[in-house]
């Protein structure tokens, strides 16, 4: 069988702060949220497919063919990591953990997800980076769950708040951190994170909203 991994330098390691693919990250997924926000169902959910559509395939086929992984790979360097180099991309489990959410879950429970996804996943890896020195699972960390915990508490209530949600705003709020930052700290087997912590965020907050009743503000 033909050799099929491809070995390149100049690549960060998930150790690495690796601030451009943080910010890479926090801006598509929130461009992500605003377009979910303000454009039509229908809309958003066909540009999500056209985008699933123009990179998955092409994900998965340089994982068969060394010198379109070369040529990918080297085009994406500044927002790859090593690790990925064989292997499917975070950004691959990013846009089919999204584009499961948007097709199963209330708007406002999408929304939030991709902000708790947006900020606090990226936030929460800075501070385990270079605080994190009591490990939970692997590379995760006290202080990065603790940095997940604040931003999707503080998310939750913003979003609450200019969707003029009036019952429970604080409640909520606290237990939706709490649900964002155990999405993104526990592990799921070896799938990655940027797929299971909007699925596993949407689940959570589904729960939320239908025990305080929040369905009503957001409609299906």
């Amino acid at each position: 069988m033909a050799e099929t991994n491809v070995t390149l330098s100049g690549f960060k390691n998930k150790s690495d702060l690796h601030l451009a693919r943080k910010i890479w990250h926090m801006t598509g997924v929130f461009l992500m949220f605003l377009a979910w926000q303000v454009l039509p169902f229908w809309f958003s959910i066909t540009c999500l497919i056209i985008g699933w559509l123009a990179f998955v395939p092409a994900d998965v086929m340089r994982q068969k063919n060394p010198e379109v992984n070369k040529v990918l790979s080297n085009i994406f360097r500044p927002i790859m990591r090593s690790s990925e180099l064989n292997r499917l991309a975070g950004t691959t489990y990013l846009l089919t953990g999204a584009l499961i959410i948007t097709l199963f879950f209330n708007k406002g429970v999408v929304s939030l997800s991709l902000l708790f996804l947006a900020f606090a996943d990226p936030i929460a890896s800075y501070v385990g980076i270079k605080y994190g020195k009591d490990k939970i699972f692997g590379h995760k960390s006290v202080q990065g769950f603790i940095a997940a915990f604040v931003v999707c508490a503080l998310a939750s209530f913003l979003f609450l708040f200019f969707n003029q949600v009036p019952e429970f705003i604080l409640i909520v709020s606290l237990l939706g951190g709490l649900v964002g930052a155990l999405a993104e700290l526990i592990p799921f087997g070896k799938l990655d994170d940027n797929f299971t912590m909007p699925v596993a965020s949407s689940i959570g907050l589904t729960v939320l909203f239908y025990f305080f009743g929040y369905f009503p503000y957001f409609g299906s």
